[in-house]
């Protein structure tokens, strides 16, 4: 595969329990893994078959990026 290609990988010595999708296989000091990040989004309105109900200060949707999901939280401006 190349880079951004989804590929399935048979790992000897590895349980498949081990492995959740998302996971990423990178030659070591190649990458910078991040936990946090800043940014905008377009959320649909209710019409567009986005919420019916409004956010809230802390709130914690799923994202889903590419290949994983994971729990955010979002802070709205003051």
């Amino acid at each position: 595969g190349q880079a951004g290609d989804n590929v399935g990988l048979l790992v000897r010595g590895i349980k498949r329990e081990d492995v959740e999708r998302g996971q990423v296989v990178v030659k070591p000091g190649t990458t910078t893994p991040h936990t946090e990040f800043e940014g905008q989004a377009y959320i649909l309105s209710k019409d567009e078959g986005g919420r019916h109900t409004p956010f809230f200060n802390n709130y914690r949707p799923q994202f889903y990026f590419r290949t994983t999901d994971v729990t955010g939280v979002v802070t709205l401006p003051e």
